[in-house]
């Protein structure tokens, strides 16, 4: 066999692969979409909303790691060097 013959034997087997593809894809496209599933489960209606209450500002936790936190005593302040005389 020559040159030509492979060639063709390879066209003929070989790049069928991409044709049926092809013909794959389209005739998935244009199928009639099925129908849609009934409910499994009826809905329900949601909870009531719990009534609004305000939120407690968060103080200082109990333990030695919610403990307020220590700030350092302010300096003393210098005198004013223009103070009034009695």
């Amino acid at each position: 066999m020559s040159g030509e013959w492979w060639a063709f034997i390879f066209l003929m087997l070989i790049m069928k692969v991409p044709v049926v593809y092809l013909g794959t894809v389209i005739w998935w496209a244009v199928q009639e979409p099925k129908p849609p599933e009934g409910a499994a489960k009826l809905a329900e209606l949601p909870e009531p909303l719990q009534p609004w209450r305000p939120r407690r500002r968060p103080g200082p936790r109990p333990g030695p790691h919610g403990s307020p936190v220590r700030r350092p005593l302010p300096a003393p302040r210098a005198a004013h060097p223009y103070a009034r005389r009695p």
